[in-house]
């Protein structure tokens, strides 16, 4: 029940900002990004294929054409109220305490509770019930600075690509992040995963 009692709660205003937001004018002091660079066609994560076979509607989705989100304020300030509020709500648990194996399990919080991927999925969902287009919000699996498998979601915009990241709110340009990106979803399908550099990127500096 946890998803949408969320969109009860918080639906109506996000709609209204991040649909107003998306025919807004681009603004010069919003931040920017590049463009992850990606490759050819690679393996697809064992907990996406099981999430799609539990939840056929998320992925019977057949070729939808590449968008990117038109960042302005709205849309910004949008994509960190479901980021903040995610992460402050779900409470964090790993995969084999939660389900009880060390298979990969995707999902969302239906009981409140969740790795990294059931962060990100859990924004993602709720980015598009909110008429954010999913061709622009794309799951991905990257390895933190200690070298350890993590999932972020990747956010692309005509600004370039952001990472929205159960570790920390800061929404953070993708190569910002310090993190090693090994893949993530194909724009136009998702069920497609395209492999990626696998450069280390920066670290953000603080003020």
């Amino acid at each position: 029940m946890f998803g949408w009692v969320v969109r009860a709660t918080v639906g109506a205003v996000l709609f209204g900002a991040a649909f107003s937001g998306l025919v807004q004018a681009s603004e010069p002091t919003l931040p920017s990004a590049s463009f992850a660079e990606v490759g050819a066609p690679t393996s697809i994560p064992y907990g996406w294929v099981d999430f799609c076979g539990r939840r056929p509607e998320e992925c019977n989705l057949g070729k939808l054409a590449p968008r990117d989100i038109h960042l302005t304020k709205q849309v910004l300030a949008t994509l960190a109220k479901v980021d903040a509020f995610a992460n402050a709500e779900i409470e964090p648990i790993s995969n084999l305490d939660h389900w009880g194996t060390i298979l990969d399990h995707w999902d969302y919080p239906t009981d409140g509770k969740g790795d990294c991927k059931v962060y990100a999925l859990f924004k993602r969902k709720q980015l598009v019930d909110q008429g954010f287009p999913r061709q622009a919000l794309l799951m991905t699996i990257v390895r933190d600075q200690d070298g350890e498998g993590h999932a972020v979601l990747t956010v692309k915009t005509d600004r370039g690509d952001f990472v929205l990241d159960n570790l920390t709110d800061e929404i953070l340009p993708w190569n910002e992040t310090g993190y090693r990106f090994i893949k993530r979803q194909a724009q136009d399908d998702p069920n497609v995963w395209l492999a990626m550099t696998g450069a280390a990127t920066s670290v953000a500096s603080g003020d």
